[in-house]
């Protein structure tokens, strides 16, 4: 059998709330790696407190690639990620490091070692006839048909997650085919790099539930809805787009809208992201070839570290 001879990389990924960044950092001082973010809001300058961003010290002692890349006014798509986070990885395979991904966003790892479908592309008449009938019926009667017509899709789509549902529908019809059996296609090549995945997975999701809560309380003292408010007072930032239909985000958005009172709105967005949890933890169980960690047995890191030991001492 020939040794695989490609550079070592890790993936750490995990639902939101469930310590990946610090752990990921931990590594960073025991290990020769550099940190890359696979988060769909941490891309986004201004989204800061809602996005549970590191801070300004833990970002000076622990730097990672891929944060702050992208006005929320101009949308960032797992394309345009993929081709960052190679050009990332590579700057640091060829200063001797290893890369190590730390985030939640599965479509972005998916993307990453996996490659992207050749799928059709947008319509603007057909996403106009799709947002009229949404408007009309509704999202969930939307996602009712998907499911009828992609169940695979469906089931990983939120029911009111207009975007990605209007992108599925519109795709059925440009090409008459399933999204969930074009995105199947892939690219054939190999990754670049072998990789370790560590999968921080609670078996109970009880204490990582009281997390979340905890959590938002925290980014509501720390001014949340103020960092929304600036948003908004923009002037050129719309509810649409994606940065503004990150988790938390849109509720504060809607909230400042006049939806609602404070306490329907933190129960909105708290809900919002165990939702945004479950989904993670359900796309993290499809991932076979990583090894589980549950961050609520005991500390993660000395099994992480020992995973990371063994996998860098093969190399």
């Amino acid at each position: 059998m020939s040794l695989d001879a490609r550079p070592p990389a890790i993936f750490l990924m995990g639902p939101t709330a469930s310590g990946k960044t610090a752990l990921a950092c931990e590594l960073a001082d025991r290990f020769p790696v550099g940190l890359v973010s696979v988060d769909s809001a941490l891309v986004y300058r201004g989204l800061d407190i809602g996005a549970a961003k590191p801070d300004a010290a833990t970002l000076a002692r622990n730097p990672h690639a891929l944060i702050d890349i992208r006005d929320p006014s101009q949308p960032y798509s797992a394309a345009e990620f993929r081709n960052d986070a190679v050009a990332a990885m590579r700057e640091i395979t060829a200063q001797g490091r290893v890369p190590l991904l730390v985030g939640g966003t599965g479509l972005y790892f998916r993307a990453l070692q996996r490659g992207l479908s050749e799928l059709p592309e947008a319509d603007p008449a057909i996403r106009a006839r799709l947002t009229e009938e949404a408007a009309r019926i509704g999202w969930p009667a939307m996602h009712a048909r998907l499911m009828r017509l992609d169940p695979a899709a469906a089931a990983r789509i939120g029911a009111n997650d207009a975007q990605r549902l209007q992108r599925a529908l519109e795709v059925i019809e440009l090409s008459g085919r399933p999204l969930s059996e074009l995105q199947r296609g892939g690219r054939d090549e190999m990754f670049p790099w072998r990789v370790l995945k560590l999968a921080l997975l609670p078996a109970d999701r009880q204490p990582l539930h009281a997390r979340i809560a905890q959590r938002f309380d925290v980014m509501l003292a720390d001014g949340f809805l103020d960092e929304v408010r600036a948003l908004r007072d923009r002037g050129d930032l719309h509810a649409d787009l994606p940065a503004i239909r990150a988790v938390g985000y849109r509720q504060g958005w809607e909230y400042l809208d006049g939806q609602g009172d404070a306490a329907g709105f933190r129960d909105r967005a708290i809900f919002a992201t165990r939702q945004l949890a479950k989904r993670q933890m359900t796309w993290l169980r499809a991932e076979l070839d990583a090894r589980v960690l549950d961050p609520e047995q005991a500390p993660p890191l000395v099994r992480a570290a020992e995973a990371v030991q063994l996998f860098l001492g093969t190399a």
